[in-house]
């Protein structure tokens, strides 16, 4: 949230909350913050999940910022900011998120559990597994910080209507090889999976391998990094 102050006086704000019909609301997000004369300040805000419809991806709907806020040494008092309607960055989270959670109404997607090492490639599979109806098309699969990860062709394979399983391959190689690397290694198992659901508009969901697999894989790209030295 933007904050403008234009008077001499410090603004206080003890808390803050959004609320909107389109995310779940949380409890108020203590602040602490205090505001001098600025023509912009930004606070940040916490917000719940996406509510999303199997139906299909909602409209982003009107939110407000609920804060209590108080002027030099008075008391907070609680303040009610309307949010300027529609707004692009609540209408971007909304749609990423509920376009993953229509995907995953329809399959889910993992990592399969055989992954081969051969030579500086690792190579495995994406697992799709029925979960509801609709033809799903996986179109590709994007790398992260740490990795670059490719498939057969574009789209990857299609998950027919009658289909219950279907398994992916998928190739992994390093995108990075300094020294620290793998220290601070947070987003290098967010892999971006791109499909379709019944050739409707492309979304996204994010697949991230459990944790015996990211280690495997920590180790892989150590190995293939010590070969290209």
């Amino acid at each position: 949230m933007a904050v403008r102050n234009t008077s001499e006086t410090p603004v206080y704000f003890a808390d803050v909350q959004l609320v909107t019909p389109s995310f779940k609301t949380l409890p108020p997000e203590r602040s602490g913050s205090v505001i001098g004369k600025t023509e912009r300040t930004d606070l940040q805000i916490p917000y719940g999940a996406a509510n999303c419809s199997p139906q299909g991806l909602p409209e982003v709907r009107p939110a407000t910022v609920v804060a209590h806020v108080g002027a030099g040494s008075e008391q907070p008092r609680r303040v009610v900011f309307q949010v300027p309607h529609p707004d692009p960055l609540l209408a971007r989270l909304l749609r990423d998120e509920c376009s993953e959670f229509l995907i995953k109404q329809a399959v889910s997607i993992e990592f399969g559990p055989e992954w081969k090492e051969s030579g500086k490639v690792m190579r495995g599979s994406l697992l799709l597994t029925r979960r509801g109806p609709g033809v799903v098309t996986l179109n590709d699969i994007g790398g992260t910080t740490h990795y670059m990860a490719t498939g057969e062709g574009r789209p990857l394979a299609t998950l027919a209507a009658g289909a219950q399983r279907l398994e992916v391959p998928v190739e992994l190689t390093p995108a990075r090889c300094d020294a620290h690397a793998f220290a601070e290694a947070k987003k290098a198992f967010l892999f971006p999976v791109r499909a379709t659901i019944d050739g409707g508009e492309e979304r996204v969901v994010i697949v991230t391998p459990p944790k015996p697999r990211q280690d495997s894989l920590i180790d892989y790209a150590l190995r293939a990094c010590r070969g290209t030295g």
